[in-house]
């Protein structure tokens, strides 16, 4: 069966209409149809039906329509019902209009700028509109400041021999009726199915962390791009649950505070108080200051000590503050001991120095694992007396003999 209420869009700047259909045919999604509107006869693009016997399964109920019409704008939304749907577009319907828009957008737009131009008019004609009836056109014009069309409206309506409306747009609408595609690949979202074009603000590109260069955020109208809008009540309501920077939190591995945080993951950088470093913790498992654990202290290795000390052992500047040198610095420390060990003149191979901690043989110094040298001991009396006194020669006279 043939629907009884049919939605189209019509218009260069896709209006919405919903208009009873009394023909026998069934036309589908994407048809062309002929409609009376509240502009006069003129071409639309069918896009679904809102009652129930379509047979249609992109069929939608008015109830979910009207819902639809109220999320996406409400009263600004330009949704219509007065008018009616007269017919299934014909063949000689489609060339008709294909004749007229080709004139109107070529010779007729220029001629307007010129009736414009002669009058002293500053504005930018941007389009020139009409209708299949040839009864309505509509002059969409870009201007900063508000117009006088007295004298210029009479002069185009006899031109055209028809009611003329002159429609003041802004550089969105602008975009909406000469752009095409956008910078992700995708029809312009004002061009595609936006229909209040809302104020995007800058505050939407910091929060979502988007670059702030101008030419990245900004769209074909040379404004902020309308999908930093989209999620920005999401973006709002992710970054309400997490803790402001340089707040006190609680971690598993002890207290410290926050300084980053990243609102799609939900993670929250901390740096730890007892050691300084930095964290990455889920926002659900941070934990009140007070009821995290709090970490062991550690001991101090030069408690105790003199200054001169502590200064001496612990090599003088280039230490942290918890005694502890640097990561690179000892690394290097680490690097120029090697280099001095292998570079160092007579030092015998690891697998071949003794397991003994005992220093190698020298000639003053007999070796400990080798043959111990007997002592040669006096023959002479001094040598009988226990070796003579020190310094003299072994055997000699040790002193006055008794007598």
């Amino acid at each position: 069966k043939a629907p009884s209420s049919i939605v189209v869009k019509f218009g260069s700047i896709k209006l919405i209409g919903e208009y009873p259909y009394d023909g026998s045919a069934k036309p589908g999604c994407g048809s062309r149809m002929v409609a009376r509107t509240h502009r006069g006869t003129e071409i639309t693009e069918m896009l679904t039906t809102t009652c129930p016997n379509s047979g249609c399964s992109k069929s939608i109920s008015r109830h979910e329509m009207l819902e639809y019409v109220d999320n996406s704008g409400g009263k600004d939304y330009p949704f219509h019902t007065n008018g009616r749907i007269l017919r299934v577009a014909t063949v000689e319907d489609m060339n008709a209009w294909s004749a007229m828009r080709d004139r109107f957008m070529d010779t007729e737009l220029q001629a307007v700028r010129a009736e414009a131009k002669s009058m002293g008019f500053t504005m930018k004609i941007v389009e020139v509109e009409p209708v299949l009836g040839g009864e309505h056109v509509t002059v969409h014009y870009l201007s900063e400041e508000r117009v006088d069309f007295r004298e210029l409206v009479p002069a185009l309506a006899r031109r055209f021999g028809a009611r003329v409306e002159m429609h003041q747009i802004g550089a969105r609408d602008e975009a909406r009726l000469t752009a095409d595609y956008e910078k992700c690949g995708q029809h312009c979202c004002c061009k595609n199915f936006l229909k209040v074009l809302m104020p995007v603000s800058m505050k939407s590109a910091k929060t979502q962390k988007a670059s702030l260069d101008p030419l990245k955020i900004s769209g074909r109208c040379g404004r902020l791009m309308c999908c930093l809008r989209y999620e920005d009540q999401t973006y709002d309501e992710l970054k309400k649950r997490l803790p402001k920077n340089k707040s006190r939190v609680g971690t598993s591995e002890g207290p410290g505070t926050v300084i980053d945080s990243k609102i799609l993951v939900q993670l929250v950088l901390v740096r730890l108080d007892h050691n300084g470093v930095d964290i990455a913790v889920p926002v659900q498992e941070l934990l009140p200051e007070d009821a995290c654990p709090q970490p062991a202290a550690q001991p101090d290795p030069f408690r105790g000590m003199r200054r001169e000390d502590v200064a001496r052992r612990a090599g003088g500047a280039g230490r942290t503050a918890d005694n502890r040198a640097p990561k690179d610095a000892q690394q290097s420390t680490f690097k120029d001991a090697a280099k001095r060990a292998e570079s160092a003149p007579g030092t015998p191979p690891p697998a071949s120095r003794p397991s003994s901690p005992s220093s190698p043989p020298t000639p003053e110094q007999p070796s400990a694992t080798g043959p111990k040298k007997r002592r040669r001991r006096g023959r002479g009396k001094g040598g009988a007396q226990g070796g003579g006194q020190g310094g003299a020669p072994s055997g000699g006279p040790s002193g006055p003999s008794p007598s």
